[in-house]
């Protein structure tokens, strides 16, 4: 395994938190908003027990997660669709089925969330998505760093995935469609059943399997790599390598360069390069699971690569956790990939990036 120049890694551009294909979905449109292929009707998947309550199905063979879709408004009245996958209080967890994250509240005032009010079908944003765009990655003979980024979906100068309604909760609500496409990450789309099925990746929490959708990056080359909404403005979210409760806005997320490929098997493959060669989701590790006052879905990126001596030694191997991270790190088996502040948990450098991704399913 060739080891990434660490020179790479400390561009602002660099790396993808969740990874995943390259390739624009293809989307089935049942009607509505954007436009496509009718969508197909088939009997749904079963959905997991660790599953959080909003989640209508979860495919694990396709790696998708079917949620409820929202109409709400975007400037200009023009007619917007978003889901929502997160809330910092527990009496709108429990209303939309999700996730609490109370850390989301450390997150107002500041640019990473924008301001919505209620209209007479959903939320009306200051902000909102261009998705004309398709995006475009070419990888690089190891796979990363890509030789071509390009992201797709584009967020305007107001948009944030987070709103309040000025009620001091906040709410992850991304948005997937309106009259200039889909998102990337959609797979299918039904208006009239206001339903929305999107791609997923799998990972780890503390040596737990869990499935999660990624929606939104604050770097472009991470919104290409993902297929997600490039939301910059998701950057001002406080807590640069903290994981504080008190005052930390993210939870951490290790993506590993240079893990075990494909020929390991796949029960034992990980990483970016790998991911971007099409052997499978890079595996990454989060730092906290939902239901904890620790986990947030913004997750600041800690990238990791394995080094010369530990390739040369055959001591790579597939991790499952941050006490293993911060174990291999300790030991000097992986070395930082990123050049910003540090994580105080595992102590290998922050990317200064944040990608907005949802835990759906856990265990």
């Amino acid at each position: 395994m060739k080891l990434v120049p660490l020179a790479l890694l400390s561009l602002p551009l660099v790396i993808s938190a969740c990874g995943g294909s390259s390739k624009p979905a293809s989307t089935s449109v049942s009607s509505g908003g954007a436009t496509g292929p009718a969508a197909t009707v088939g009997a749904k998947p079963a959905k997991p027990a660790g599953a959080e309550p909003s989640v209508i199905s979860l495919d694990e063979r396709a790696l998708t997660v079917t949620l409820p879709l929202y109409r709400g408004e975007a400037p200009g009245g023009r007619t917007t669709y978003y889901i929502v996958t997160d809330a910092s209080s527990a009496a709108l967890a429990k209303k939309y089925g999700v996730n609490l994250a109370p850390k989301l509240v450390h997150a107002l005032g500041t640019k990473s969330v924008q301001n919505v009010h209620d209209g007479p079908s959903g939320f009306v944003f200051e902000g909102t998505v261009d998705f004309s765009q398709t995006p475009k990655v070419v990888p690089s003979k190891e796979g990363f760093p890509p030789t071509v980024a390009k992201p797709g979906a584009v967020g305007d100068a107001k948009y944030s995935p987070l709103v309040t309604t000025g009620d001091g909760t906040v709410i992850d609500a991304p948005q997937v469609a309106n009259s200039t496409g889909v998102g990337n990450g959609v797979v299918a789309i039904d208006y009239k059943a206001k339903t929305v099925t999107l791609k997923l990746l799998d990972g780890f929490v503390g040596g737990a399997h869990n499935y999660y959708v990624r929606t939104d990056g604050s770097i472009p080359l991470l919104a290409a790599i993902e297929s997600s909404t490039y939301a910059p403005n998701l950057n001002a979210a406080p807590g640069l390598g903290s994981n504080s409760p008190k005052t930390s806005a993210r939870s951490g997320i290790v993506p590993v360069i240079n893990g075990p490929r494909g020929s390991a098997g796949a029960n034992e493959r990980q990483g970016l390069d790998s991911a971007l060669l099409g052997e499978g989701p890079p595996e990454n590790i989060e730092q906290e699971p939902p239901r904890g006052s620790g986990y947030s879905p913004l997750w600041d990126v800690t990238p990791v690569a394995w080094t010369p001596k530990a390739v040369a030694g055959h001591k790579v191997r597939r991790l499952t956790s941050f006490t293993a991270v911060a174990s291999a790190f300790k030991a000097g088996a992986v070395t930082s990939a990123g050049a910003g502040p540090a994580n105080k948990t595992i102590g290998a450098k922050e990317l200064e990036a944040v990608s907005n991704c949802s835990i759906v399913s856990i265990g």
